[in-house]
């Protein structure tokens, strides 16, 4: 019988993957200590800061239970089913060979209520419980779910990472990136946030941070990438950089929509994914998004990450691999740990800080 023990991961797992090195990108000099940069923070949307979708019309019970289904892996036995290795949820692979039930059975919004979900109902009930909203519900602010109780829209964490990085004196701007369509409802929500309109944030309205409610689009080709936000347009052509100075000067919250259609031309591959651009050689800023879909595969994920100022052959950026920078500047969404714990944002931030940090080192200065 075929041995299916592994090792599980924790959430957030705290294994190393190996890091590229030995670039030839020098990195500015003196390097500032993490807490003096400009935190430019890309936030994806569904099962990031929301717990729904509403372009496949999942309410906040049956995302919980997708999301689940991306969580829960299993192997394939030698007849061929599919067997759970755990029933711990984790957001990477336990073991090599394992496949999450998503993947492999496609969408399950019942997900905890067939056979082999039931082993997550109490993880399932538990983060229902919690995304529940006191009081009277502000359709602002929370979602009435399947079974008529009204729900958190956007999490907690998301305001209270707002707030206690203002508290904190950070620099920083948050740039919400989606392939959907609920960026000007969400962009509303957060401005209405912080006029202290939120009846469970009201100090937000002392975080003096503008909400830009116009949405900007992200469009690629073969031959660019060309970013829109009203009269602005800038394209990587000639220079890339263009775009990386440009969502650095950025400030406060606005929300870009990125190119479905070009990231399923690409077979959902990083190639075609949210572009988004590092440059070691900036002392000034740190760029980390945040999305579920990022996976340490680049046959599957969502984030085609470029690093510019690479000096080799000439070129003004390369493709990074994910695990180069994966909780250095990438960073997969844990639902769960952003449903149950306030400072679960605040807590990638910092550990994207300090590796980052140690990133920059392993670059040879010339």
């Amino acid at each position: 019988m075929e041995d299916l023990s592994c090792q599980i991961v924790s959430n957030g797992g705290e294994e190393e993957d190996e890091q590229v090195g030995g670039s030839s990108i020098p990195p500015c000099l003196p390097v500032l200590p993490p807490n003096k940069r400009k935190l430019i923070l890309h936030l994806d949307l569904n099962n990031t800061i929301l717990v729904s979708d509403t372009a496949t019309g999942q309410g906040p019970r049956a995302a919980l239970n997708s999301y689940l289904s991306t969580v829960a892996w299993g192997r394939i036995s030698a007849s061929g089913e599919w067997q759970l290795v755990s029933d711990r949820p984790s957001v990477r692979s336990p073991c090599d060979g394992a496949i999450n039930y998503y993947t492999y059975f496609g969408r399950d919004g019942n997900f905890v209520n067939n056979k082999i979900g039931q082993s997550f109902r109490g993880v399932y009930d538990d983060h229902m419980k919690m995304l529940e909203c006191p009081g009277k519900a502000d359709e602002r602010f929370t979602q009435q779910g399947e079974d008529g109780r009204s729900y958190y829209w956007i999490l907690p964490s998301f305001f209270h990472m707002l707030e206690s990085l203002h508290l904190e004196g950070r620099q920083f701007c948050v740039i919400l990136r989606t392939f959907g369509v609920d960026l000007p409802s969400v962009l509303q929500s957060v401005h209405a946030a912080l006029q202290g309109k939120h009846p469970q944030f009201p100090q937000l309205q002392q975080v003096p941070l503008t909400t830009d409610l116009t949405v900007g689009k992200i469009r690629c080709s073969k031959r660019d990438i060309v970013v829109t936000h009203g009269s602005d347009r800038i394209s990587t052509k000639p220079k890339e950089r263009n775009v990386y100075q440009y969502f650095s000067s950025m400030d406060g919250i606005g929300g870009f929509q990125d190119h479905f259609d070009w990231w399923a031309r690409n077979n959902f591959q990083a190639a075609g994914g949210k572009p988004f651009w590092i440059d070691p050689t900036d002392c000034n800023t740190q760029h980390i998004i945040i999305d579920d879909n990022i996976r340490l595969s680049d046959q599957d994920t969502i984030v085609n990450c470029r690093v510019l100022s690479d000096q080799k052959k000439g070129k003004e950026s390369r493709k990074a691999p994910t695990s180069e920078l994966y909780d250095i500047c990438l960073v997969q969404t844990d639902l769960l740990r952003a449903i149950a714990e306030k400072d679960y944002f605040l807590d990638c931030i910092r550990l994207c800080e300090e590796n980052y940090e140690q990133y920059l080192q392993s670059f040879q200065v010339e």
